[in-house]
């Protein structure tokens, strides 16, 4: 059995970065700006802020949101190389991007809540000061 200290570490390690499960939205999104293969959809992630990105964890996420009529792909030829998949957002795609979207807005609400709190117990002079500062 772990320690407490132990878990901590895991549990640390496994929230660091940003979570897998913005990956779908932010997929979407990047698709809804324009049509790209996955290599670019990777490249897009990366500066969106995915630090450590499974290319195989994003191809399946891929084919997972064509199976579910969210993506469409298209194979395109090109002279210069090999054939790449190009993927688009369908309008359900966009349908469940909006969705994403008011649930995210909902708990970005929410952490502005959680670090407000947080501030204010573990530094309570420093947010009164600024409090102060506002009032003036």
């Amino acid at each position: 059995m772990e320690n407490r200290r132990e878990a901590i570490a895991k549990d640390k390690a496994g929230v660091e970065g940003t979570p897998k499960t913005l990956l779908v939205p932010c997929v979407l999104l990047l698709l809804r700006k324009v049509s790209v293969h996955g290599y670019q959809i990777i490249q897009e992630l990366v500066d969106f802020g995915f630090s450590s990105i499974d290319h195989g964890y994003v191809y399946r996420i891929l084919r997972q949101l064509e199976n579910d009529n969210l993506v469409n792909s298209h194979w395109e030829l090109s002279t210069g190389g090999p054939p790449k998949r190009i993927y688009s957002i369908t309008s359900a795609g966009n349908e469940y991007l909006d969705m994403w979207s008011t649930t995210l807005e909902k708990y970005q609400y929410t952490l502005s809540r959680f670090f407000s709190m947080y501030e204010r117990v573990l530094f309570p002079d420093q947010v009164e000061q600024e409090e102060m500062k506002k009032n003036v």
